[in-house]
């Protein structure tokens, strides 16, 4: 199999970069369905853009290029440990050239490895078959949506919906309340895998496993059918939307699975993935490693199909200009709604910077200064000039217990991330005047072509994703979600959607 290595990297570059014909009409489909000029519209098309950009230039869709997770079944026979080796020199050089993120991280010393490779990294899971091909799917599934995986373990009371027991009713309200917690913290519009049944492990192995099916099948149990069709349905009555901005569409797909389980154990568990639904996969030639078939590529999908012409999309938002340093007075005329467009100086901080921060002098001025929460791709050119490839928004809650703190202690005014902040932030902004700004997640492409320049970076001894880089940028837009008067679209929105999700309390399925 002397092509394998080269075909799993044809087959790494593909995943991180073009988003399979199924999951772009399912985001065409939600984009049809938004006002123009809302807030979720104007996210799912900075969406569509971010996805072509990240086509025409081979670049990640969203930095954050997940836990590489491979599925590969073989002929009986085939020399796994040789097939093992290729994918690690593959994703070696996967992340050597920024197709990827070197997203590795020791759990205990906090060391980043690199190059993608550790205990643990990748994931690859082999099984045989009685065909003479092979098959590898992969999955890329970034932290943001990996952290909003959640285990239910029934009977219990869930929020908002009351007692689930251990049925199809139960088991109903498991998987609304899965979406309901995952507000925009997931990257909505996002997608769910399922998996009912099976101990703590395999459970959440079979909801993985649901990712890999396509987005229009449909369930061969009609039970599980049924209860797909009403999820996607009800689902997308809650009003989250994309980013958590409030909209029509919140899930994009919903697949489930089931497997037995032991007498005293019932669990749903649940996958979920963001809208940058990266996976793909390939059938091989068992004898040479030759790329015979991709498997997610049917058709061709235009991702501006049934949308008005270009710049016919408008807001009545107001939109302001601001540039560094930036002042008290500046940032307290702000308000939720605003589209804020940063000039100049930026600098990015992720959960290393924050904790390091508590106790340490900065070596920069941030007095009015912009806080980017982002892990970058990045690589370094023959001169030594390093250049961002990939740049879009991480989870921001991971900073709460930090974050007013950090703001306080050097004059921070702006904040951007996504998924919004907790009370002590809200609170924070209030007293100190700042305000967070929730740029669009996982749009990478589009927010690292505002960025001109790379001015430097400290603490590289954090590794690429959690080191301080200084970014010089033009036109970089994003939305005031909570600002220093004490409001908080995401706060507002949680609050509308529990009452939604109260709605569907009652009995569904006998």
């Amino acid at each position: 199999m002397n092509q394998f290595k080269q075909s799993m990297y044809k087959l790494i570059v593909e995943t991180s970069t073009n988003l399979p014909p199924d999951v772009r009409r399912a985001i065409v489909t939600a984009r049809q369905k938004e006002s123009a000029g809302t807030r979720s519209a104007l996210s799912l098309s900075t969406i569509t853009q971010n996805i072509q950009m990240a086509e025409d230039n081979i670049s990640p869709i969203c930095q954050d290029t997940g836990m590489p997770t491979f599925e590969i079944r073989t002929p009986v026979g085939a020399n796994q440990i040789e097939m093992k080796k290729a994918i690690h020199e593959a994703l070696v050089e996967a992340t050597k050239n920024g197709k990827l993120r070197p997203n590795s991280v020791d759990s205990l010393t906090g060391e980043n490895s690199g190059n993608n490779l550790g205990e643990g990294t990748p994931v690859i899971h082999f099984s045989q078959w009685e065909r003479d091909d092979v098959e590898v799917k992969l999955i890329l599934k970034g932290g943001g949506c990996e952290n909003k995986n959640i285990q239910y373990s029934l009977p219990m009371e869930i929020e908002g919906l009351g007692k689930a027991g251990r049925d199809l009713d139960g088991i109903r309200k498991c998987i609304l309340h899965s979406v309901y917690q995952a507000q925009g913290q997931g990257c909505s519009a996002g997608f769910i895998g399922v998996g009912i049944g099976g101990d703590r492990t395999s459970g959440y192995a079979l909801a993985k496993e649901q990712l890999f099916r396509k987005v229009d099948d449909v369930n061969p149990n009609p039970e599980l059918e049924k209860l797909e069709n009403y999820i996607m349905d009800k689902a997308n009555e809650l009003g989250i939307g994309t980013m958590g901005f409030g909209g029509e569409t919140t899930l994009l797909g919903c697949k489930v699975g089931v497997m037995n389980r032991l007498p005293a154990s019932f669990y749903v568990s649940v996958a979920y993935n963001c809208w940058a639904f990266r996976r793909q996969g390939v059938t091989l030639d068992a004898a040479t490693g030759e790329i015979k078939d991709w498997l997610y590529k049917e058709g061709q999908v235009d991702l501006n199909e049934g949308m008005a012409a270009a710049g016919q999309e408008t807001s009545e938002r107001r939109e302001v200009v601001l540039e560094y340093p930036i002042s008290e007075e500046q940032v307290r005329s702000l308000q939720v709604g605003d589209v804020v467009i940063i000039n100049g100086l930026m600098h990015t901080g992720r959960d290393a910077f924050h904790k390091y921060m508590m106790d340490h002098d900065c070596p920069i001025d941030l007095n009015g200064g912009v806080l980017y929460h982002c892990g970058p791709v990045m690589l370094k050119d023959e001169a030594g000039e390093w250049h961002v490839k990939a740049a879009g928004p991480t989870t921001s809650i991971r900073e709460e217990p930090y974050q007013a703190d950090i703001m306080k202690k050097f004059g921070i005014r702006v904040v951007i991330g996504k998924g919004g902040m907790g009370p002590k932030t809200l609170k924070g902004l209030q007293e100190h005047g700042g305000v967070y700004l929730n740029a669009i997640g996982g749009a990478a492409q589009y927010y690292a072509d505002c960025v001109k320049k790379v001015e430097g970076v400290d603490y590289m001894e954090f590794g690429i994703p959690e080191a301080m880089w200084h970014l010089q940028v033009e036109g970089f837009a994003a939305i005031v979600t909570m600002d220093s008067h004490g409001n908080s679209l995401h706060a507002d929105v949680d609050k509308n959607s529990l009452e939604k999700l109260s709605m569907f309390a009652q009995p569904v399925f006998s």
